[in-house]
């Protein structure tokens, strides 16, 4: 069974390094640091407590809204789902992202107070 799995991961890996291109790389990479940021946001706010709670919440509001946008922005630059965009171009799409992102984050610190 452990046999599978590692011949599973393995194609996976073999095929997301030589299908995936390198801008979706780059957004995954950036997906994966906003996710274990927080990851550990949280396993903090555990550990220590949430004393100032309105600056966890918003980090962690943050980390989660980063996280949608920039699975918004892959699922509009991968070239796979072109037709279910149909006149978006990857500098619109990135444009769209910027926009959201800035929002957000004046929302977050509006709310932090």
């Amino acid at each position: 069974m452990s046999a599978n799995i590692v011949t599973v991961l393995r194609k996976f890996y073999d095929e997301y390094t030589t299908k995936t291109p390198r801008k979706l790389k780059i957004i995954d990479a950036y997906l994966a640091y906003i996710m274990f940021t927080g990851i550990i946001q949280f396993v903090y706010c555990a550990l220590v407590g949430t004393f100032p709670f309105n600056s966890f919440l918003s980090g962690f509001i943050s980390c989660v809204g980063s996280f949608i946008l920039g699975v918004c922005l892959r699922l509009q630059v991968n070239p796979a789902n072109k037709s279910g965009f149909h006149g978006v171009s990857n500098e619109r799409a990135f444009a769209d992202f910027i926009f959201a992102s800035i929002i957000l984050h004046l929302v977050v610190m509006n709310f932090i107070g």
